[in-house]
């Protein structure tokens, strides 16, 4: 199979109008970025590559700016890839009456369906019903103004309107719950989106248009002349190399580090978060037998039981974050309270050996006068804090190419930039060209691939239609379909896919946001590490010593994590990750 026929992808040039391929983040592209990254003064230089960094380099480069975007660790490290993992409108945030923010989001969740088809899919939610009369009639009326909403908004794509469920039907869809804890439910429909591989094909769009892109190079200083910022003073990770990045005007997109990003420009009185964490168990499919995701009301928020592949992702939590942003810790404290409000609608307990994995993110709230987190705004803020510096800050996940926008118009305006108007609202995501006709003849490819139908859809839901590309990467090694070892079924050419196309330069970055074999496994990775670290050593050049040192640094990560989570108490639990390094010690 090769990217011809159904199976291409790109989209027209804006200058010539024909098929952009779609570009190969690959070490030597790495280096070539570098070094213009050095030697080019940009329009915007964007700092922090997440989703919404990643969103901001892709509207502007599309609007014909020449933008450059680095990331301090690898794309998607921080929260952009420890999220819910859901595109969705806020359901609760109609009891708020946050009228404005859903609507945004329903908008940008109908464009999300059409431009990522691949990455962003519809799901079924049930919404169990505890009371006769008044709560059928208050949540009916709530989603039925969601799903009005959503038709208003949301243009070309939508999803299946609600339904009213009975207890019969309800235990049909979902046989695990209690019978005696609801009375019936709501069906009604959102999306689900793979977090990591949204902002990795993100970031290789606006690599195809021209943006240069480095992970793995961290912003330490700002230059100036006089007042204003002219670009930022940078440092690679990996040798300790430092060089200037010149820019007209530097955007900062960095979440939960923006205070810190303010330090580096020495600015006290800027924009104030409170970080939020939320943590996330993966168990087994077996544990539930549902054929829907749960929404489920707490008395703090909303707790989510969420497909996951062959899992359930249950989450989250919704607490004040003071310690290591880098390294947020769950304890035993936070798991016990997510169980505990799981099994409280369950026929059979999930227990605690039955948990494979979990994830801890940080929300980056905008700090207001609420002392608890769940009341904090998750609308987002654009600031002009200096001449020359641009910060986004605040909002959520399903808004961030909305945040973009806002921030790359705040930008142009602010540097007096020559600028198209944003055209992301209709750019299909690299893996998008031609999905829905790919997605039909699945089989056919699946057979002339050698590969499952399972396999096939798969990598389709990973890569769109950017899966011929990991299977020609296969051509040269006649191992690369078989199934990479203790990963759960992904296969080998995946893992070198990820370091010749995907940007991926260490052994966490393919397990934990190349592929998600770090929440996916019951070993959360350390199965897979040798193997995989091999595959990468044979395209990035590394030696034993090398591959041991990164197979190491894994296996020390993990056990970190699995000790944080038998301490109760958040502060031994930050204390227990602390006393192991870091993946990547800056030099």
């Amino acid at each position: 199979m090769t990217p011809a026929g159904p199976f291409k992808s790109g989209r027209p040039s804006l200058s010539t109008g024909l098929p952009v391929p779609p570009a190969a983040l690959s070490p030597e592209r790495w280096a070539s970025d570098v070094a213009q990254l050095k030697s080019t003064r940009l329009d915007m230089l964007v700092v922090g590559g997440g989703v919404v960094g990643a969103g901001v380099a892709l509207d502007a480069v599309t609007r014909g700016l020449t933008v450059g975007i680095i990331e301090a660790q690898d794309w998607a490290s921080g929260t952009s890839s420890r999220s819910s993992k859901l595109i969705h409108g806020g359901l609760r945030y109609l009891q708020m009456l946050d009228f404005a923010l859903v609507k945004e989001a329903l908008r940008e969740r109908s464009i999300l369906l059409r431009t990522a088809p691949h990455l962003v899919r519809p799901i079924p939610f049930l919404y169990p019903l505890r009371h006769r009369i008044w709560e059928r009639a208050y949540v009916g009326a709530g989603v039925a103004l969601y799903d009005i909403m959503a038709r208003a908004y949301s243009g070309k794509v939508t999803v299946p309107m609600h339904r009213h469920l009975s207890k019969r039907r309800t235990l049909e869809l979902a046989p695990s719950l209690r019978n005696d804890k609801f009375i019936g439910s709501v069906k009604y429909y959102d999306a689900q989106v793979d977090d990591a591989r949204l902002v990795l094909s993100l970031i290789r769009s606006a690599v195809s248009h021209g943006a240069l892109a480095a992970n793995r190079v961290r912003a330490v200083g700002l230059l100036r002349n006089g007042t204003t910022v002219t670009g930022v003073k940078a440092r690679a990770a990996e040798t300790g190399e430092e060089f200037e990045i010149s820019a007209k005007v530097v955007v900062s997109a960095t979440g939960v580090w923006t205070e810190d990003f303010e330090h580096l420009a020495d600015l006290t009185r800027g924009i104030q978060l409170r970080p939020s964490k939320g943590i996330h168990l993966v168990i087994p499919r077996k544990c539930i037998d549902a054929s829907a995701a749960l929404i489920l009301q707490t008395e703090k928020s909303v707790l989510f039981v969420l497909p996951w592949h062959d899992h359930w992702i249950i989450g989250t939590t919704d607490t004040p974050w003071e310690y290591d942003l880098a390294r947020p810790s769950a304890s035993s404290g936070d798991i016990e309270y997510l169980l505990a409000t799981l099994n409280a609608v369950l026929r059979t307990p999930v227990r605690k050996a039955d948990i494979e994995s979990l994830f801890v993110g940080l929300r980056p709230l905008i700090a207001g006068p609420s002392d608890k987190t769940t009341k904090l705004s998750r609308e987002h803020a654009v600031n002009q804090l200096l001449p020359g510096l641009v910060l986004v800050s605040g909002g959520k996940y399903t808004t961030y190419r909305v945040m973009a926008k806002d921030t790359v118009d705040a930008a142009i305006e602010h540097a007096g930039l020559d600028a198209q108007q944003s055209s992301t609202a209709d750019f299909l995501i690299a893996g998008a060209e031609g999905f829905s006709s790919v997605w039909a003849d699945r089989h056919r490819f699946a057979t002339l691939s050698k590969l499952s139908d399972t396999q096939m859809d798969r990598l389709l839901y990973r890569y769109g239609t950017l899966a011929s590309e990991v299977i020609a990467a296969a051509a040269n090694d006649p191992a690369g379909l078989s199934e990479l070892g203790g990963s759960g079924g992904y296969l080998r050419a995946e893992a070198a896919y990820a370091v010749t196309a995907e940007g991926a330069r260490h052994l966490d970055d393919v397990l934990a946001r190349r592929t998600r074999i770090s929440i996916e496994t019951v070993d959360r990775g350390l199965g897979a590490a040798a193997e995989t670290a091999a595959i990468m050593a044979d395209q990035l050049g590394w030696d034993d010593d090398t591959i041991a040192r990164e197979i190491e640094a894994y296996r020390a990560s993990i056990l970190a994590e699995l000790a944080a989570e038998q301490e109760a108490q958040e502060s031994a639990a930050n204390d227990a990750i602390s006393r192991t390094p870091p993946l990547l010690e800056l030099p």
